[in-house]
Order: C-alpha cells, then sequence, then structure tokens
C-alpha cells in the first residue's frame, strides 16, 4: 500500500509543477490579442503608414535608443519578425527597419539600453522623416498599448525552447496483473 502512497505523491508533484509551468501570463494580454489586426504586416506600414493610422498591429525588435519626451518615452526600435508569445528573432538581417514608438507609461529611458528586445501592441499614428547619418529616413510612427521587455535570462530561455509552440509534459501510470501489482510511472516532457 506504501508505494500506491508514493506514486500519488510523486503524481501530485507532478501535476503542480506543470500547472506552474502552464501558468505563465502571455506575452500579448488577452484584452489586446483581439484588437490584433493580422493582416497588416510591417511592410506595410513602412510603405504607407498614414493609410494605416488608426489600426493595432504586433511589432517586436530590438531598442536602438529610448528617449523621455514631454507626453512619454520614445523608443526608436529596429524591427524584428516576432509572433504573439514568442520573443523576436535575435537575425538583425531578418528587419525590414526602424520605428518610433511613444509609451505614454512613465519609463525612466535608462530602464531600456540599446539591445533590449521587446515585444508590443501599437497603434499606427502614421509617419515622420528624420535625419539618419546621412540621409533622410521615414519612420513608422506607433503609439504603444502593451509592451512586453524581454529579460536577457527569459528571451534566451525562449529561443532555446518554444515551450508555446512545441513544448510539453506528460506522465503517465499503469497497473495490472491479477494481483493487482503496480505497473509503472512514466514521465516525459518534449520540446
Amino acid at each position: 500500500m506504501r508505494r500506491y502512497s508514493n506514486v500519488y505523491y510523486i503524481i501530485a508533484v507532478l501535476v503542480l509543477a506543470w500547472a506552474g509551468c502552464a501558468s505563465t501570463p502571455p506575452v500579448v494580454p488577452e484584452e489586446f490579442q483581439s484588437q490584433i489586426d493580422p493582416s497588416l504586416s510591417f511592410h506595410d506600414i513602412q510603405t504607407a503608414p498614414q493609410s494605416y493610422q488608426g489600426r493595432t498591429v504586433l511589432l517586436g525588435g530590438e531598442i536602438l535608443s529610448a528617449k523621455r519626451k514631454q507626453e512619454g518615452t520614445e523608443l526608436e526600435i529596429l524591427q524584428l519578425p516576432v509572433t504573439a508569445d514568442d520573443p523576436p528573432t535575435d537575425r538583425r538581417s531578418e528587419s525590414q527597419g526602424r520605428f518610433l514608438a511613444l509609451d505614454r507609461s512613465v519609463i525612466d529611458p535608462a530602464s531600456l539600453p540599446p539591445g533590449t528586445r521587446v515585444t508590443l501592441v501599437g497603434e499606427v499614428k502614421g509617419g515622420e522623416v528624420r535625419q539618419l547619418d546621412e540621409s533622410s529616413y521615414r519612420y513608422p510612427t506607433l503609439e504603444v498599448k502593451h509592451l512586453h521587455i524581454w529579460d536577457e535570462r527569459a528571451y534566451r530561455e525562449r529561443q532555446r525552447s518554444p515551450v508555446g509552440l512545441f513544448g510539453g509534459m506528460g506522465f503517465g501510470f499503469g497497473s495490472g496483473g491479477r494481483s493487482g501489482s503496480f505497473g509503472g510511472v512514466g514521465i516525459g516532457s518534449g520540446f
């Protein structure tokens, strides 16, 4: 009988551990997911930002600079491909350009140093031409509705094992035989 109580204890611990992993909050909160226009690409916004004013998009990238402005914190971001709960790619060669995002919440620019990876939900506000090195550059502009800042450890873990897409954990047990003998316990995890 003691053998069965140990098995139930192990199963209970595994279920609690799995529930802890599964309860990680999503990168994009549910209230914003329905607002995002998935048909709108960064290329579309960059080509004709005025045409998409008022539309909500999901973008990701790497912060190039953060500046305090009167209206909030302005972020210059190198666009990098992103999906809802995955971090932006770490391959800068996949970037399609830069954009400006205004976050009206109080963020100290020092807490967002260059190289910080972000995923954001933002409303397209238009475009703005600014000097970039020795030429003019048209930046799409957005107002931040939600900003997820990837801390370095979480970013690297998600890059190595995208649990949201392919991961899982399972366990099983069995019994058999006429005498009611216990068959075994199996624990598995997949990525």
